[in-house]
């Protein structure tokens, strides 16, 4: 069997080192003559009320736009920019328009005619995924005969990598992301995400690094300027290299096992020939989880602070989006809140399948499904439910207090205007430039 080529170029310039990429892989070579054309970006978060590092947790628009520039040299006229981003409001259109309006996609679909959508807007189609796993995909990617899939080149807290493969579940609709972060234990995030790429067309991945994350994917990661393209026609093989980068084997990345499982293929770099620079040029470990206590019941800088009487559990595979999102806020809140006397032996609980401790005098339950699995636990004491999916500030607010933990409510009446607090680990520091999530107007 023929090799699959992988690119790994260092970004220079504009357009140039784009193009670098995509030719050393030949990654446009399989490209359909009058192609519908579906770019996916990777826009993992947004707030239209305050400025956030963009660095490492959105696709740039210089690559965006490069790709689109690319495509139209090679006479392709029907191309969407697609992409369905998690809102804390679960219906909200103005802040994807936003998103678009911000990062210059609109000015790409006055400049070269492409189409930009909010996959959330748009219909899905139940497709089947095998072995009974069928989720809802947007129709206007169904549709197409050709991906150019451009996440970015981060860790993730949960999924190790999140790459090529990990950026599919932007195009799957809000009740099948649930579902990939179900309390299966065999079927659970790894397995679910290891499947997404099913039914992919011809594809090129572009991992965006010139920016790369680690804990991510979001803006309290560490960013780094790392100025790396990687690029191939094989998704499956650019996340194989992208997790090597990133300081992995592929075999120590779930999803990616279970994703060469399906090919019939071996988690590793055999049948992928490397071109451009080496792996062990550009390679730089990149932590990927979130440091706990050894108990696992306190994040470590909130246990560093002695923080006593509160157990609040390490997230995981089931916990989704919207509540790891609000997770952030909420153990600022608590941070802020502790005085340095010990809280009533209180507990909070996330995701599908944690379970109360005995002995523990309050239980917090976070959003509908902790409160579905555990509403009836006899080991409760003292249950304080937080419904909603996701709760509203209003509730953990009360939820909080009510256990003693006396949070203040601006942090979650203000919770658009927290992302704005990280920019600080970044100001005056030339190398993290906000005009490459700009697209220039033409002179």
């Amino acid at each position: 069997m023929p090799q699959s080529l992988v690119s790994i170029v260092r970004y220079e310039k504009p357009l140039e080192s784009v193009r670098q990429a995509v030719e050393l892989c030949r990654g446009l070579d399989n490209l359909p003559a009058r192609a519908r054309v579906f770019i996916k970006p990777n826009i993992v978060f947004w707030t239209r009320f305050t400025p956030f590092p963009k660095w490492g947790v959105i696709t740039t628009s210089r690559v965006v736009e490069d790709l689109v520039l690319l495509l139209k040299e090679r006479g392709i006229e029907d191309i969407v920019i697609g992409e369905g981003m998690v809102t804390r409001k679960v219906k909200d259109p103005e802040t994807p328009a936003h998103a678009f309006e911000t990062l210059g996609y609109n000015l790409l679909k006055k400049r070269y005619g492409v189409r930009v959508v909010n996959v959330l807007e748009r219909p899905f189609k139940k497709v089947d995924l095998g072995d009974g796993v069928n989720l809802h995909y947007n129709v206007d990617f169904l549709e197409s005969d050709f991906l150019v899939d451009l996440p970015v080149l981060k860790t993730h807290a949960q999924a190790v990598v999140s790459l090529g493969i990990k950026n599919l579940k932007g195009l799957i609709n809000i009740n099948s992301r649930k579902k990939c972060h179900g309390a299966d234990p065999q079927k659970d995030l790894h397995y679910m995400v290891g499947r997404l790429g099913r039914i992919v067309p011809p594809a090129l991945t572009v991992l965006d690094g010139i920016y790369t994350n680690e804990r991510g994917p979001g803006f309290d990661g560490t960013i780094r300027r790392s100025n790396l393209l990687i690029a191939s026609a094989d998704m499956l093989a650019a996340d194989f290299v992208g997790a090597k980068v990133l300081g992995y084997e592929p075999a120590e990345v779930p999803h990616l096992v279970h994703a060469a499982g399906i090919q019939g293929r071996q988690p590793d770099l055999s049948g992928i020939q490397v071109v451009g620079e080496k792996i062990a040029a550009v390679a730089a470990h990149h932590e990927y989880y979130f440091p706990y206590n050894e108990a696992g019941t306190l994040p470590r800088p909130m246990a560093d602070m002695g923080i006593q009487g509160l157990s609040y559990k390490k997230y995981d595979l089931t916990m989704c989006t919207y509540c790891s999102g609000l997770t952030r806020v909420i153990l600022m809140a608590i941070a802020k809140a502790w005085k340095g006397s010990p809280w009533d032996e209180v507990e909070i609980l996330t995701g599908k399948a944690m379970k109360p401790n005995p002995g523990m005098k309050k239980t917090i339950l976070l959003g509908k499904c902790m409160v579905q699995a555990n509403k009836d636990h006899p080991a409760i004491r003292e249950m304080i439910p937080v419904k909603g999916c996701p709760p509203s500030h209003e509730e953990l607010v009360r939820a909080l207090q009510g256990a003693g933990i006396e949070v203040n409510e601006k942090f979650f009446e203000n919770i658009d205007l927290a992302p704005g607090f990280y920019l600080k680990r970044y100001a005056g520091r030339a190398e993290f430039e906000e005009a490459l999530f700009q697209v220039s107007p033409l002179e």
